[in-house]
């Protein structure tokens, strides 16, 4: 019963939107350059999907938030892991790393297409820099959270710092680490997308940006329910493998 009522529920807001659509654009005289209608955007879906183009463009982007999210997984445990178990690497990098994790990541694209122009170097980069800090902070947040009785029973045992991270620091860190990782992910996507659609030859932001350039509101609409939808799908299957790595989160919440 909960099940049900919680599948009503999470329906309620998109079933207002479909209706919303509709009136507005039966009865609301909108433009169809502005608003088409859902037949049009089913029409326009079905078409780049059989000659290959939005498949290909999915997979472009894909692999770019792959090869820029395995770069900061390594990235951020290193650094979010050494600025956790040292106060003077923390009293160093945490100031220059807070200031920089300000700025948000649009407003890097300008400077790093400057430095690495439009290829796949500076897309990769941009996904780098985007899912960095929240794997980064996750993962030092979870370390300097360890319990100091944990550290003693260490030192007892006359742990060596590799021992003491991967025996004391990580078991306990690794619910928080991946609190990141999954965050990371998500965040990676978006700057995909984000860079892809101020510079690129192709990928799924550079198809919005040339259906937009021809006035094909159905086709950018088309992209960003693609976008969405993968980006669910990608929040799950990680959620679904994190999963198995913290059984016992699973009992907490039961």
């Amino acid at each position: 019963m909960k099940s049900v009522k919680k599948t009503l529920l999470a329906l309620i807001i998109p079933m207002g939107i479909i209706v919303s659509w509709y009136l507005a654009v039966r009865f609301g005289n909108v433009p169809e350059g502005i608003l088409p209608s859902m037949s049009k955007v089913w029409i326009a879906f079905k078409t780049n999907i059989q000659n290959g183009q939005l498949t290909s463009d999915i997979l472009v982007s894909l692999s770019r938030v792959v090869k820029g999210y395995l770069v900061a997984v390594i990235l951020g445990i290193v650094a979010g892991s050494i600025i956790g178990m040292s106060k003077t690497m923390k009293d160093l990098l945490l100031p220059v790393i807070t200031v920089i994790r300000q700025i948000p990541i649009i407003a890097w694209i300008p400077l790093i297409i400057l430095w690495c122009g439009i290829g796949e170097e500076s897309k990769v980069v941009i996904i780098v820099l985007a899912a960095f800090f929240p794997i980064l902070v996750n993962t030092e947040s979870g370390i300097e959270q360890t319990p100091d009785g944990f550290l003693e029973v260490g030192k007892l045992y006359k742990l060596n710092p590799w021992q003491t991270f991967v025996k004391v620091y990580l078991p306990h860190a690794l619910p928080q680490m991946l609190v990141g990782l999954r965050l990371g992910l998500g965040v990676s996507w978006m700057a995909v997308v984000a860079s892809e659609l101020i510079a690129a030859t192709s990928g799924i932001g550079y198809r919005m940006s040339d259906a937009r350039s021809l006035m094909r509101a159905d086709v950018v609409i088309v992209c960003m329910l693609v976008v969405g939808l993968i980006g669910v799908l990608m929040d799950k299957l990680i959620g679904m493998i994190f999963g198995m790595f913290t059984p016992w989160e699973k009992l907490k919440k039961a």
